[in-house]
């Protein structure tokens, strides 16, 4: 079932997601340039130099033309955009779903950086890091005065190379000293437990981790709850800003037997391609309810897109951040990469993703707490300034609340979906009617 696409794949931005595609050279068939573009290009040095030689103090040529390319690009779309050679290998790293590193999951409390849990079998774990150990320096440097980014950096470095943690523990009478060594960590992209009779799968991005880790999570609950007592499953999309775009083709399969996932749409109709499902579904047939909210983009929306569709599963939540967007990397060699916007993708209704977000089968809201009240949570591509404008958009535009409770207790959308597939709620729209799936 599962495949491998060497071109497409979905990458993770902030706040969304965007469909990527490599390209060789990214040299392809356009106008030639006219003597005004050449005119407009050499205003452009003629400035470029002005600033050089008159500006209060010396600029850095190299981030005058990084800014002066991401100024064109960001004019073009929120999503086009150069990476230095950093960046795009932190693209890699992120996509591949594992990096050399520690194994613990971060975050930051009184300018220390707080660890929320050790990985089970990873280095931090086996040096005896244990969840709350606040991390006060990180080889000899004080953490304070570094951004969360900036610690969590340090502490990632090459396979087998050591590092020391100068780490504050509660209840012990000094700062404890610990030495780990660095190891290939991989990314847990799909965390899975029982709710009783019901399989829950949190799919929390779309690396290269992903299929395999929802394979053994489908395989393990199936076994655990047992075949006969499993009433369904329940697949979080909730907060997924998207990943690698063959992940979500995959994970799309997993549930259907045949049919048409996603399709994507250029400029140019040659460039029209179609990826559709094959035989094998891993759940053999069992209901399905997807999760989502204004936090699942890209990649999440062409699983709940090609699910829905096919009512081969139902949509519960809210409305989805609407971030339909195709851009191709187009490699620089050691200077980076170039991300640029080349299509759009459909579900497999021929339905356009973009500005509109997927719409949910069943609406249910979330609670938010008080402390929360009053902050801004809604996110949606249709609030980007220069976004493209899709076929599907209203002026509803795209989005919603992004937010999902840490206590699963209070989790609304969680307790409808398990209320639903145990048969202690009811909707025509659960479970979906065949009859009105899309022909295969």
């Amino acid at each position: 079932m599962m495949r491998k696409l060497s071109l497409l794949f979905a990458g993770a931005l902030m706040g969304a997601a965007s469909v990527l595609a490599f390209s060789g050279n990214g040299v392809g068939p356009a106008n030639a340039a006219g003597s005004d573009t050449y005119k407009q290009l050499s205003i452009f040095g003629d400035i470029f130099e002005r600033v050089r030689a008159n500006y209060v103090e010396e600029p850095s040529d190299k981030e005058l033309i990084e800014s002066a390319i991401n100024g064109m690009l960001t004019a073009l779309d929120p999503h086009s955009s150069f990476l230095n050679a950093d960046d795009a290998a932190d693209m890699r790293t992120q996509t591949r779903g594992e990096f050399g590193g520690l194994g613990i999951e971060v975050t930051m409390e009184d300018e220390l950086v707080k660890v929320i849990t050790p990985m089970y079998g990873t280095p931090a774990e086996k040096a005896g890091v244990l969840a709350g150990d606040l991390i006060a320096e990180i080889d000899g440097e004080e953490v304070r005065g570094l951004s969360l980014e900036e610690a969590v950096d340090r502490m990632r470095g090459a396979v087998n190379t050591p590092i020391e943690l100068t780490i504050l523990r509660e209840g012990a009478d000094k700062p404890l000293t610990i030495t780990i060594v660095r190891d290939i960590i991989k990314m847990q992209a799909v965390r899975f437990r029982s709710e009783g009779d019901v399989g829950y799968l949190r799919v929390t991005s779309f690396t290269e981790q992903t299929y395999d880790n929802l394979q053994e999570g489908i395989e393990k609950l199936t076994e655990e709850i047992g075949e006969d007592k499993l009433k369904g499953f329940v697949l979080d999309l909730r907060l997924n800003p998207g990943g690698l775009l063959d992940q979500a083709i995959n994970v799309s399969d997993a549930f259907l037997d045949k049919g048409l996932v996603v399709s994507t749409r250029g400029r140019d109709d040659r460039d029209t391609r179609r990826y559709s499902a094959r035989p094998g579904d891993l759940t053999n047939g069992k209901p399905v309810i997807v999760l989502i909210n204004g936090g699942s983009a890209s990649a999440s929306e062409i699983v709940a897109g090609a699910l829905q569709d096919h009512r081969r599963a139902t949509v519960v939540g809210t409305q989805s951040f609407g971030k339909g967007s195709v851009q191709t990397i187009i490699p620089l060699g050691d200077n980076g990469a170039l991300r640029l916007t080349t299509a759009l993708y459909y579900t497999p209704a021929g339905i356009s993703i973009q500005g509109k977000g997927i719409t949910p089968d069943i609406k249910v809201n979330q609670t938010i707490p008080e402390e929360l009240l009053g902050r801004d949570l809604s996110r949606g591509e249709s609030d980007l300034r220069g976004h493209i404008t899709g076929a599907e958009e209203d002026e509803e535009g795209s989005g919603s609340i992004a937010y999902v409770p840490k206590d699963p207790e209070e989790d609304d959308q969680l307790a409808f979906a398990l209320a639903l597939i145990r048969g202690e709620k009811t909707d025509p729209a659960f479970p979906p009617d065949p009859a009105t799936a899309l022909p295969n």
